[in-house]
């Protein structure tokens, strides 16, 4: 029993509970740490639109755009407006460069707070018996069966249902993504989390992306594909992050 209901019961409220944005935007504040006590803050405009991309706009001088990235099922683009630089590649090369198995739905759902299961667009009814099911005090955790390399869980509330936590972990090894999801507010159809925080778990050091979401919308009217002029000059994405990162 979880949250008064059969087990079962409270997968399929969950499931068909859950909102189905088309677009989220919002300001969100950025606060990166890399390798312990550098942080790096900065101002920023998230937008999604399900489906078909995730932006993530920085800007913290009077609102002038010095970076992008922008991550569509074609390709996953970071921009450095600064240099006119970009990295561009798609995610068989991300996964061949990572021995992963990451896609763009797996990315969306992390963003938008939602369960998943790898190499499905949405989850319905129909596959909770893919999923493991346990009472933990006031929460559910359901763990995905039949993955293997990669271990997925997620945690959510007893009463409503909201997903609070979402774990990607690599079966074998201390190497885990975490997200938690706090704060939440009512957007459009549902209600959605005001603060995120994704954690690279088991490198030694800490790495991690607060992300804190204010004057949230469901506005469709932005450009959704970034287009680039000819100034702007492809690099290698481990000179990108150097850069970026400071190393």
């Amino acid at each position: 029993m979880i949250g008064g209901l059969k087990g079962e019961e409270y997968q399929e409220k969950v499931i068909a509970g859950f909102p189905q944005w088309n677009c989220v935007t919002g300001k969100v504040a950025l606060n990166l740490q890399t390798g312990g006590s550098k942080n790096t803050k900065l101002s920023a405009t998230l937008r999604m639109k399900k489906g078909e991309v995730i932006q993530l706009s920085v800007a913290p001088l009077l609102g002038i755009e010095v970076a992008r990235l922008e991550i569509s099922p074609e390709r996953i683009l970071a921009v450095d407006r600064l240099h006119k630089q970009y990295v561009e590649l798609s995610f068989s090369e991300l996964n061949r460069m990572t021995n992963l198995n990451l896609s763009f739905n797996v990315l969306q759902s992390l963003f938008l707070n939602e369960i998943f299961l790898p190499g499905k667009d949405q989850v319905e009814v129909s596959d909770l018996h893919r999923f493991r099911m346990t009472a933990e005090g006031t929460r559910a955790l359901w763990e995905v069966k039949d993955s293997k390399k990669l271990a997925y869980r997620f945690w959510t509330t007893a009463d409503k249902g909201w997903l609070e936590t979402t774990s990607v972990s690599l079966s074998g090894t201390a190497y885990a993504l975490k997200w938690t999801y706090e704060d939440f507010t009512k957007l459009g159809p549902g209600y959605f989390p005001q603060h995120i925080l994704a954690e690279l778990q088991g490198a030694g050091k800490e790495y991690n992306l607060d992300m804190r979401l204010s004057r949230m919308s469901v506005n469709e009217d932005w450009e959704t594909r970034t287009e680039l002029s000819s100034k702007y000059k492809k690099m290698e994405l481990v000179t990108l992050l150097k850069m970026w990162l400071g190393k």
